[in-house]
C-alpha cells in the first residue's frame, strides 16, 4: 500500500484526487492539507510514502516545502502537480529535489502510474515538460557552465550508466543490461552525482538531457 498525502490549497481539487486514488486498493491517501507549511507539520505524526505537491500555495508554496522536506525527509517521493504556465516554477523544485511532475489534466491511470513509478525510485520526467526546464537552463545558463568539461570526469562505465539513468531505467534494469550487480550500480550513481556535484537522479536525469 502506498500512503499518500495530497497538497494543494483548493479543496476542489484535493477531493477529486481523493477519489481518483480511492479507486486503487494499492494506493491510500492518508491526509489532505492546503500549503506547504501544513504538510511539514503533519509529517511529524504521520507516514507518508509519495506526496503530491501542488506549486503555488499561500503561506509556503510547494517549492519550498519540497526542499526542505526533501531535506528532513529524504525518502519521501514528492510528485510536483503542474501546469504549462509555471515553467519556473517546474524548474525550482526539480532543482530541490521533488521526484518528477504530472500535469493535473492526467488521467487516474496516470496519476497512479507516475505515483507507483517515483514510489519505486524512479524519475518521472514527461517529455514535454524536460524541454522546458532545459529551455530555463540554457537560458539562464545557471549551473551547468561547464557540464561538458564535468562530464569527461566520468568514466566510460559512469557514462554509460548516466545516460541509463536519463531514459528511466531503474538500478535493477541497468544492472541487467549491463551485466553487473545492483550494488554496483547503485555506487556508480553515487560517484556520479559526486564527480558531477548533482543531488540526485532527478537532476542527474535533466542534466544529462541538457548536454
Amino acid at each position: 500500500m502506498i500512503r499518500v498525502m495530497i497538497v494543494d490549497d483548493q479543496t476542489l481539487i484535493r477531493e477529486g484526487l481523493n477519489m481518483m486514488l480511492g479507486l486503487y486498493d494499492d494506493v491510500k491517501v492518508v491526509e489532505e492539507v492546503s500549503n506547504g507549511l501544513e504538510a511539514i507539520e503533519k509529517l511529524d505524526t504521520i507516514d507518508v510514502d509519495v506526496i503530491l505537491m501542488d506549486i503555488r500555495m499561500p503561506i509556503m508554496d510547494g517549492v519550498e516545502a519540497t526542499k526542505i522536506i526533501k531535506d528532513k525527509y529524504p525518502h519521501i517521493k514528492i510528485m510536483i502537480l503542474t501546469t504549462f504556465n509555471e515553467d519556473e516554477y517546474i524548474f525550482q523544485g526539480l532543482k530541490n529535489g521533488a521526484d518528477g511532475y504530472i500535469l493535473k489534466s492526467v488521467s487516474s491511470e496516470e496519476l497512479v502510474s507516475g505515483i507507483k513509478t517515483i514510489h519505486k525510485g524512479n524519475v518521472l520526467l514527461q517529455p514535454e515538460v524536460v524541454n522546458k526546464v532545459v529551455g530555463i537552463i540554457e537560458k539562464n545558463n545557471c549551473e551547468n557552465l561547464n557540464s561538458k568539461k564535468k562530464l569527461e570526469d566520468l568514466s566510460p562505465r559512469e557514462r554509460e550508466i548516466a545516460m541509463l539513468v536519463e531514459k528511466g531505467k531503474t538500478n535493477k534494469e541497468i544492472s541487467e543490461e549491463l551485466y553487473i550487480t545492483e550494488g554496483t550500480v547503485k555506487n556508480h550513481i553515487t560517484r556520479i552525482l559526486d564527480k558531477l556535484e548533482l543531488r540526485d537522479r532527478t537532476q542527474l536525469a535533466i542534466y544529462i538531457k541538457e548536454i
